[in-house]
């Protein structure tokens, strides 16, 4: 009777081994196949980086965003998850945000993060690039696109549009920089900011200057500051330059005037803003001013880098929105 006992119990203990290997190696081989799922699926993913600037007629200009591209592209391709970086002008230049995505098409793209490289929000960027790219269909922004014969495409990869460049301190820092480089007697200067501008968002525009303008003030010398237009919302005119000048001399002895452009065009930096520079009494002892722009800013670099990072983990993630 106890042989027959030990024997069944011995017999329960083998059962209970062999089953409790058996949900093991089940376990082990569905993890392997959840992770072999996950494997492919992040390995079906082909990722393309574009960058997108407003254009413009200037060469000098356009340098500006080939050579940001340039700068980033190692850092970005490193990882090997990322396949190819593009630039793309959503006017005036090709190749355009159209042809760009045409491409990525052709070569077999799933994912496309598309990267403006514009200052604050503007219709560029809430409007007309998501309607270039099939995101939405804004009747205005057609109409414009469709008068500046701009193209639309709608491409079969999923595009994610990143967040813009002001929602970083990265813009204090460079006014700050270019600032202080410029800078002889903080007590006796008054900053002057001169901007592109926009009708549209004329209230976001001017807090950005604003608030640029209190942070220069904050960790220098300099107490007064003011800001101008130099684009379509002052009519492509020196004027507003002359009197965001004039409002700091009212006080200060002289002005330092800083360019708040993406890259250096010379209708803008040397053109429309140094006519009025021109235009102020004994402006080259009060007026000091350098024609430079934001790019190049190792700064910004990092900055597109670290974006385009954030929305590669997502996408393999699967947790952006796409569209």
């Amino acid at each position: 009777m106890e042989n027959q006992i030990t024997k069944f119990r011995v017999s329960t203990i083998i059962i209970t081994a062999v089953m409790l290997g058996l949900l093991a190696s089940l376990e082990f081989s569905c993890k392997q196949n959840e992770k072999a799922k996950s494997d492919n699926t992040s390995s079906e993913k082909k990722i393309g980086v574009l960058m997108v600037n407003h254009g413009s007629r200037s060469a000098t200009w356009r340098q500006a965003l080939l050579d940001l591209k340039i700068h980033v592209k190692d850092s970005i391709l490193g990882n090997g998850v990322v396949k190819e970086t593009k630039t793309a002008f959503m006017e005036y230049n090709e190749p355009s945000i159209a042809t760009r995505l045409k491409e990525f098409d052709a070569e077999g793209f799933t994912d496309v993060i598309i990267v403006p490289i514009f200052l604050t929000v503007s219709p560029h960027s809430f409007d007309d690039i998501p309607t270039i790219i099939g995101q939405k269909e804004d009747p205005q922004s057609m109409e414009t696109l469709k008068m500046e014969k701009i193209d639309r495409y709608t491409p079969r990869a999923k595009t994610h549009i990143t967040p813009l460049l002001d929602f970083t301190d990265i813009l204090k820092k460079n006014i700050l920089k270019r600032t202080q480089e410029l800078s002889k007697n903080p007590t006796q200067e008054g900053i002057v900011l001169m901007a592109y501008g926009d009708e549209t968002y004329l209230k976001e525009w001017s807090e950005l200057l604003n608030n640029v303008g209190e942070f220069v003030k904050q960790n220098t010398g300099i107490k007064n500051h003011s800001f101008g237009w130099c684009g379509h919302i002052a009519q492509y005119n020196s004027d507003s330059t002359t009197v965001a000048i004039q409002r700091v001399l009212t006080d200060k002895s002289s002005a330092i005037v800083i360019p708040v452009l993406v890259a250096h065009d010379e209708m803008f930096q040397v053109k429309i803003i140094g006519e009025g520079i021109a235009k102020i009494p004994n402006s080259k002892e009060r007026v000091i001013y350098k024609a430079d722009a934001i790019l190049p800013d190792v700064n910004v670099e990092h900055w597109v880098i670290e974006t385009v990072q954030k929305h590669v983990d997502q996408i393999r993630q699967g947790v952006i929105a796409t569209k």
